[in-house]
Parts: structure tokens; C-alpha cells; sequence
């Protein structure tokens, strides 16, 4: 592709002009490429995670470079407290929520019997229960308030396929699908739309570390497994985002959007080649999930 014009910005300046957009685990990651990019739009933002020394940096840099307004707000989305909390702090702020990203995730790398439950409620907790508790505090406050929205969820593309070695991540994601499209019908009379994007290996700086030990990266190359031979770039994951939270898109609605190169097609379940790993290989990723703490 001359130039790489997939690697631009895609939506024509002010397209999120006075939109204010919630995003859960926007410090980081795919979350805060997504909100770097509804800022430029011209959208005001809330990002939220576990840490506020993460948030507060993302923050600075967002709004330092687009003039927009960022609103750092911790919250741990499992509590539906610190929900209405950070719903709450949005309203003040900016009177207003008009999108709500359901971005925070989790995953573990394991064989599921090496997993406790522990690690299965983690991971479903953070998933299922984060977007559900979001969705439901944030649908009730719009329906009150009779003002149409727009929930986007990140999901994966084994939501439907299922995937080896990635079961809870799978289950977890599986609900968030369901809740898209049944929402989609159910709220669609209240002006609140309801879709979700599936990205297939959108690799983020740290991430891939913390799944992988170095000598399971270098043997495992994803590119093979995706027909176009390349992973994704963040900028169209984000046009991608933003074409699906802003008025451009208001006939959509319960849609799951694909975006990975063809891989799911390819193979389905994304870490099924796990499956060649040895007992040794699978002892060295434990020992790294094992040091890795929860963000």
C-alpha cells in the first residue's frame, strides 16, 4: 500500500466535536491510542484505570497535545460503586457522557487446569462484570435523562470461535458479545446504540511481555498465522473506534466489526497453536504471569 494511508487518520477534523467519551483502561495500551485519536476529533475525554499515576500521565500527554480536556478518574471497574462514582465525577466535569468505550480487559496464558478459580474470577470480573457494571450505570443515567449514546465494546474475535489456553478471556468475552447485540434491540427505543470491534494482534509496548517469555516470542511469530502477513496499526483500530462512536455511524447498531487481517478465518482461536508447547515452556509462562501484578 503506497504511503501506508492505512496508518492515517481517517474522519475529517471536529468529527467528535463536543462529544464527551468515557474510556474504561484508557490510560494504556489500545485504550489510549483510541482516546489520543477521539481527542484530536475533538472529543473530551474521561479515562479510567487502577492507577492514577498511569492516568494522570496519559492524561497530560492527550490533552498537552490536542488542547482537549482529559479527565484522569480512578476507578476499578468490578465495583459498581466506584462506577456510579465515575460517573458521577464525568457529569460534574463535563454534565454530560455522549460514548462509553468498554475497554478494560485482562487475560492469562495458561492450560486451564493449572488455573485456580481465583484466576477465572479475575478475569471474568474484569471483563464481563467491568462492561456490564459500566453499561448498566451509564444506560440507566441516559435513559433517566432521555439522551440517545453510544456503548462500543472491545471484544475478540474467539468470543465466537472459542480459543484454547485462554478460557476465562473466552467466556468473559463470549457475554460481552451478548450483551452488545442484546442491548442493541433492547435500548435501541432510547436513542442508544450498542456495537462492538473485534481486533485481531494490535501489539501494544509491554504487552506481548507480559504473556510471553523472549524465546516463546521469537518462536511463535503471529504474522503467519494472519492472511495479509502484517499485524495491526494502532491508527486504524482508532479510525475504526471512531467511525463507530460518532453520529457517522447511527444506522449501526448490534454489530460485531472485525478488524485482523483475516486471521480469525485463518485458524480459529488465536492461541489454539499453543498447543505445541512443552510442560517445561509452560512452566517458564507461569513463572511470568506469576510475576506480572494486576494493572
Amino acid at each position: 500500500m503506497t504511503d501506508k494511508l492505512y496508518t492515517q487518520p481517517m474522519l475529517k477534523e471536529n468529527s467528535l466535536k463536543d462529544k464527551v467519551i468515557v474510556i474504561t483502561g484508557g490510560g494504556t495500551g489500545l485504550g489510549k491510542s483510541m482516546g489520543t485519536y477521539f481527542s484530536e476529533l475533538g472529543a473530551n475525554l474521561v479515562i479510567t484505570s487502577r492507577k492514577q499515576e498511569v492516568l494522570e500521565k496519559t492524561a497530560s500527554e492527550i490533552s498537552g497535545k490536542t488542547r482537549n480536556k482529559v479527565l484522569p478518574v480512578i476507578c476499578d471497574v468490578r465495583d459498581y460503586k466506584q462506577v456510579e462514582n465515575m460517573l458521577e465525577k464525568s457529569l460534574e466535569e463535563f454534565g454530560k457522557v455522549d460514548g462509553l468505550l468498554n475497554n478494560a480487559a485482562g487475560n492469562f496464558i495458561s492450560p486451564t487446569e493449572r488455573l485456580s478459580n481465583r484466576a477465572f474470577d479475575i478475569i471474568v470480573d474484569i471483563v464481563l462484570r467491568g462492561t456490564y457494571n459500566c453499561t448498566l450505570a451509564f444506560g440507566k443515567q441516559w435513559i433517566a435523562k432521555n439522551q440517545p449514546a453510544t456503548i462500543l465494546n472491545i471484544i475478540t474475535t474467539y468470543a465466537w470461535t472459542g480459543s484454547a489456553y485462554v478460557v476465562p478471556s473466552a467466556c468473559a468475552k463470549a457475554g460481552v458479545l451478548t450483551l452488545t447485540r442484546s442491548l442493541a434491540v433492547e435500548w435501541a427505543k432510547y436513542g442508544i446504540r450498542s456495537n462492538a470491534i473485534a481486533p485481531g494482534p494490535f501489539p501494544t509496548k509491554g504487552a506481548w511481555d507480559r504473556l510471553f517469555p523472549k524465546e516463546m516470542r521469537d518462536a511463535f511469530n503471529v504474522k503467519k498465522k494472519i492472511p495479509l502477513g502484517r499485524v495491526g496499526e494502532h491508527q486504524e483500530l482508532a479510525n475504526l473506534a471512531a467511525y463507530l462512536i460518532s453520529d457517522f455511524s447511527s444506522f449501526m447498531n448490534g454489530e460485531i466489526v472485525t478488524i485482523d487481517g483475516g486471521g480469525w478465518l485463518k485458524g480459529a482461536g488465536q492461541f489454539n497453536f499453543l498447543e505445541t508447547l512443552s510442560k517445561e515452556m509452560w512452566d517458564e509462562v507461569e513463572k511470568v504471569v506469576r510475576n506480572v501484578k494486576g494493572s
